[in-house]
């Protein structure tokens, strides 16, 4: 009998454990800009995000085009693209955050919000991105980013809801057919 209470009682405080170390939602969160403002999340509190890990000088660069589209199409009223760029894979992301503004705006006409660059994985990962990659803070699930262009879907309410591949374009039915669904 006193075992199978000792079980129970390390189960429940485990249990305690791990639910309170859970963040609540993305809006706990914010970050500083390409412009270096800081950001707050839950001043997107209502709205579906699409945060995308982002690189100048990568094969999937021209996916800045698909989100761009996205963005305009589905509006900043419902809808938000917030993109940070990562030197986390091969060195893709080279320059400073003026470089990146730049390329960003003058190359693929960026509109979307666009963070500071930040580091995406390993011991310096940015707290935000442990939220969205760690299954015991966001409660849902583990997702290592595994190369430039990751897209971490996010409710309205703040909620990871999914993530579409690093190589996966954009426009592509998983995230349009999310985006309308009301």
């Amino acid at each position: 009998m006193r075992i199978t209470t000792l079980f129970i009682f390390c189960g429940l405080l485990v249990s305690f454990q791990l639910g309170y170390s859970q963040t609540s939602s993305i809006y706990d969160f914010s970050a500083i800009d390409i412009d270096g403002k800081e950001v707050s999340m839950s001043q997107f509190k209502g709205k579906k995000l699409l945060i995308v890990n982002v690189a100048s000088k990568c094969g999937n660069t021209p996916q800045y085009e698909g989100l761009e589209r996205l963005y305009k199409k589905y509006g900043s009223e419902k809808f938000v693209v917030i993109g940070f760029p990562a030197n986390n894979f091969m060195g893709q992301e080279p320059g400073s955050n003026e470089d990146i503004k730049e390329f960003c705006t003058s190359t693929y006409q960026v509109t979307f919000p666009m963070m500071g660059k930040i580091s995406v994985k390993g011991k310096d990962k940015a707290p935000i991105y442990q939220w969205l990659t760690q299954k015991e803070m966001n409660g849902v699930m583990d997702a290592e980013v595994t190369w430039n262009f990751q897209k971490f879907m996010i409710d309205e309410n703040g909620q990871l809801v999914g993530v579409v591949k690093p190589g996966v374009e954009p426009e592509t039915e998983e995230i349009i057919g999310w985006l309308e669904k009301d």
